[in-house]
């Protein structure tokens, strides 16, 4: 049986990619079922009697391994390699979050993914001078040693890959990593996949939409040590990739601009809450330098392969589900405030949310919050 940190079994992948495709299971509840249950194919099997225990009526749609046998047969094809949780390939920074996904699929340099990163992201009508700055920023980020990550999108995302190219840099894609998007990025895509690396946690051949945009910034996030904003308009999804990385522990850095330019609003304001401001690349790192020199602690610890011995009476849970289901209401509440309210064991806790979320009446938010869905 494979141990943490080592590569898995061709089994143990299947089964892990498996449990990740499964209805209802994010990467949040990824990892909680693999400490509840220790394995995957534990968690395989305790899906239906926690979904129906949680008041699902209907059965719950668990990935077939055929299905599972495909994705991995068309990343084969690609050439990509998926990446799980609990390898050492997988990215140190972004192993850290509690939402990191729990398999990545990686096309090209994957060495680079053990090197530290920060990422760039800003507008995608970029001006001309701010793609010229952050190209120039990627540049210098590279020659000290960093891999630049961003979301291969027009405008700010392309010139810091362009940039970046012959140093390291990690295009996380909203799609597979065989969906060139933007199209016009087709040459650029190509010379990150031979030089650099496509990264997605999505199946290979997936087409981008909405909803997978910021599941995306969250990566580019957790992968950096921290996050520069080159250019971004108010309500921008630079800004929200910045609130990410800022409820990451990430640093942010900001590049001024003209006031009366409506994409420097976004720089400005991050810059007036607190945010580094940027002017040359030396403001990025005289604040990383130490970062990048410390030594990465440790992320949280799952026991990833060893069942654990705990059992539950029914009648505990039943009062557990009382009681959550009374104090969680459609407002988010952390889960560490529930524990203090309730006066219940952490392991009944986790195992009454799994079963609630998986019968669809719970949904986490970032955090570690959790709140009911309408109607639960």
């Amino acid at each position: 049986m494979s141990r943490p940190n080592a590569p898995l079994e061709p089994f143990e992948r299947l089964d892990w990619l498996r449990l990740a495709r499964s209805e209802r299971v994010g990467p949040v509840t990824f990892h909680r079922l693999i400490e509840r249950f220790g394995t995957a194919e534990a968690a395989l099997k305790a899906l239906p009697d926690l979904a129906k225990r949680g008041g699902r009526m209907s059965g719950l749609k668990i990935c077939p391994k055929t299905e599972a046998e495909a994705e991995l047969a068309a990343a084969d094809k690609l050439g990509a390699k998926l990446i799980a949780w609990c390898e050492p390939a997988y990215p140190p920074w972004l192993k850290a979050c509690e939402d990191a996904p729990p398999l990545l699929c990686a096309l090209g340099a994957v060495h680079l993914l053990a090197k530290p990163m920060l990422g760039i992201v800003g507008a995608r009508n970029a001006s001309i001078n701010g793609r010229r700055f952050a190209k120039r920023l990627a540049e210098g980020l590279g020659g000290a040693g960093l891999v630049v990550a961003s979301g291969l999108a027009r405008g700010i995302d392309g010139a810091a890959h362009e940039g970046a190219l012959a140093t390291g840099t990690v295009a996380v894609l909203a799609g597979g990593v065989d969906n060139i998007y933007p199209p016009e990025h087709a040459v650029l895509y190509q010379k990150i996949a031979e030089a650099g690396v496509i990264l997605s946690e999505m199946p290979p051949g997936t087409v981008p939409q909405a909803s997978h945009f910021p599941r995306r910034n969250r990566i580019v996030t957790g992968l950096s040590l921290g996050l520069v904003v080159v250019e971004a308009a108010a309500k921008s999804g630079s800004l929200i990739s910045a609130r990410l990385a800022a409820e990451q522990g990430r640093e942010v850095f900001a590049v001024p601009g003209h006031p009366d330019d409506p994409r420097a609003y976004g720089p400005n304001r991050l810059i007036k809450d607190g945010a580094h401001l940027v002017s040359d690349v030396r403001d990025i790192l005289e604040i990383i330098g130490d970062l990048m020199r410390r030594p990465l602690g440790e992320p949280p610890q799952r026991d990833l392969f060893t069942p654990p011995s705990a059992t539950f009476a029914e009648a505990e849970l039943d009062r557990a589900r009382a009681e959550l289901l009374e104090v969680i209401g459609p407002s988010p509440v952390p889960v560490d405030e529930i524990l203090r309210q309730c006066h219940l064991s952490p392991p009944v806790v986790a195992t009454v949310l799994l079963e609630l979320e998986l019968a669809g009446r719970l949904e986490r938010h970032p955090g570690n919050r959790v709140a009911l869905l309408a109607g639960a």
